[in-house]
């Protein structure tokens, strides 16, 4: 779950809004600049980060390497991610916001879902990261789905609000209790929606 999401210059602003970096310097360095596209696991995307002056945009790629040949590992259960060991240190110490525009899920039917929030213009989808292969690389922690999801999925990204950005990126103890959050409501549309006829 969660295998492909999108990101547009909303996203680009909103990323912009919670970089408060105060040397004008790195502020220039680390300008959001994203072309409307989708994002597939092993593209490399923007994602909100801890540095020493503050919370950044970097650009890492999509997914760990798997356990078998071109395999990818692009997302972890947030109830089970502290006990696997290719997740725990990057949840204990390298916690990332991934953020998006709208995720795309399928159902039975094959039929490709957009979930959103009609409330706010970007969704922020926490993750973790490892270094691989000499580069930053990252998952996204799924959890259970919430009712808005139940309908295609029983698993949904892990969002947080803007408020908890900065506690999921610095601190230890609230992160690992905000794997235990049941996302907000999303709104839900299809590109084709099946007519079934009575």
């Amino acid at each position: 779950m969660c295998g492909r999401y999108y990101v547009d210059d909303e996203t680009a602003r909103e990323i912009e809004k919670i970089i408060r970096i105060a040397d004008e310097k790195v502020r220039r360095e680390t300008s959001v600049k994203l072309q409307p596209k989708d994002i597939h696991p092993t593209d490399t995307a923007p994602v909100l980060t801890a540095s020493a002056d503050g919370i950044i945009c970097a650009q890492q790629k999509w997914g760990l390497p798997g356990f078998e040949k071109k395999q990818v590992i692009f997302n972890a259960r947030s109830e089970t991610a502290l006990e696997k060991k290719i997740f725990r240190e990057g949840l204990e110490k390298r916690r990332i916001v991934v953020p998006a525009t709208w995720f795309y899920e399928w159902n039975r039917k094959k039929e490709k879902n957009i979930f959103y929030r009609k409330d706010k213009p970007v969704l922020f989808m926490a993750g973790i990261y490892n270094r691989c292969q000499g580069e930053d690389r990252f998952v996204i922690l799924t959890t259970k789905a919430n009712a808005s999801m139940e309908p295609v999925h029983d698993r949904m990204p892990l969002i947080l609000e803007p408020e908890e950005i900065n506690s999921w990126i610095y601190e230890k103890e609230k992160a690992q209790q905000l794997l235990q959050k049941v996302p907000g409501v999303l709104e839900r549309r299809t590109e084709f929606e099946q007519l079934t006829l009575f």
